[in-house]
């Protein structure tokens, strides 16, 4: 007797996403659903192309239906459709982006725009659309690290195009401004930079804009967090007590400001500048652990000549930044599916 389609969905049902704790039937995740005889197929659409379960979850799908007996052979094919962030769609300001993600820090030099450029890199690589806009007009570094010049053309109604660096499209202060030049703005010119960059900027269709903020705790980052709704942050920091201490005042504020914190990443992990201490404080803190950067020279030569880490470069490095990138995703998902564009979020020191 052949198989319904109820029959496979009520099996699949046993195959629970571990970051969203629901099963994938529930969560809309099973598509096109076919029964020929002997074989089952179906597209399996997930929340992100950086999901960092996929595989398993294919392979759980595949060992559920089989168990209904009378299969000979399943066919899983993925897929995935990025969801936007409660509210981030359907702002006027960037309607196409369906997440928006703001990296910070409390302090300067801990390497907030590398960990940037690489994560848009991986995420790109793994198959979402992805741009960064350089918000830290002060000290805009995101055009070496992702080497990209030239200046950006304007519309008739001096609409900003974004330029376009390895699928990556960027926008950056770095692009308008003489290198040797100061900027010494007050608040007000700053929000209107913030402002022009997101709305008078023509973005493409993307399913993550990362924020590349200014350290601390600045005008930046409120105009930012007060103009548009934020999918979330996520901090950068060093092992070192001394970053991490800034890194508090960090997480403060966007808890003020009502953003959610997605996670901390440690970056520059080495002997020289100790391990495991941002794990510790996430734990400490209760907020998500993204993972772990090495200190890798590999990482700076690639930063410093403009180009993404490629086969020569560590792999550990490199696996290290998609690791993350996956942490971070899922989280964005978390966020997206649960509908918490703007939840409390509780800390204590």
């Amino acid at each position: 007797m052949a198989l319904s389609q109820e029959q496979v969905l009520n099996a699949l049902k046993v195959v629970i996403d571990p970051d969203l704790q629901k099963d994938i039937v529930t969560l809309g995740f099973v598509k096109s659903l076919q029964i020929e005889d002997r074989k089952v197929s179906f597209t399996l659409e997930l929340t992100t192309p950086a999901c960092p379960v996929k595989e398993e979850l294919k392979a759980q799908s595949q060992e559920a239906i089989m168990s209904l007996g009378g299969i000979d052979q399943v066919d899983v094919e993925l897929s995935s459709s990025v969801r936007a962030s409660v509210g981030a769609s359907g702002t006027n300001l960037i309607p196409t982006i369906k997440n928006v993600v703001c990296i910070a820090s409390g302090k300067g030099g801990v390497g907030k725009s590398t960990v940037t450029v690489n994560l848009a890199h991986a995420l790109q690589k793994m198959g979402a659309s992805v741009g960064i806009m350089d918000a830290d007009v002060y000290g805009p570094s995101i055009p070496t690290i992702l080497g990209v010049t030239g200046e950006p053309q304007v519309d008739e109604k001096n609409r900003i195009f974004p330029l376009e660096k390895d699928g990556i499209q960027v926008v950056s202060m770095g692009f308008f401004m003489d290198p040797d030049q100061a900027v010494i703005w007050r608040g007000p010119m700053l929000h209107k930079t913030v402002q022009q960059f997101l709305g008078g900027v023509i973005w493409g269709d993307l399913d993550y804009l990362l924020v590349d903020l200014p350290p601390g705790t600045g005008d930046i980052q409120l105009s930012l967090c007060q103009t548009i709704p934020i999918s979330g942050a996520v901090i950068v920091s060093t092992p070192q007590p001394v970053a991490l201490n800034v890194a508090q005042k960090a997480i403060a504020m966007f808890n003020k400001l009502q953003t959610p914190v997605l996670g901390l990443i440690e970056n520059m992990a080495s002997d020289v500048f100790g391990r495991g201490g941002i794990e510790q404080a996430a734990t400490k803190w209760n907020i998500p652990y993204l993972g772990s950067i090495p200190l890798e020279i590999s990482v700076r030569e690639a930063a410093d000549a403009g180009r993404a880490l490629g086969d020569k470069d560590s792999i550990e490095a490199q696996d290290a930044f998609n690791s993350v990138a996956k942490a971070m995703a899922a989280q964005i998902s978390v966020r997206a599916l649960q509908g918490e564009i703007n939840p409390e979020v509780k800390i204590t020191f």
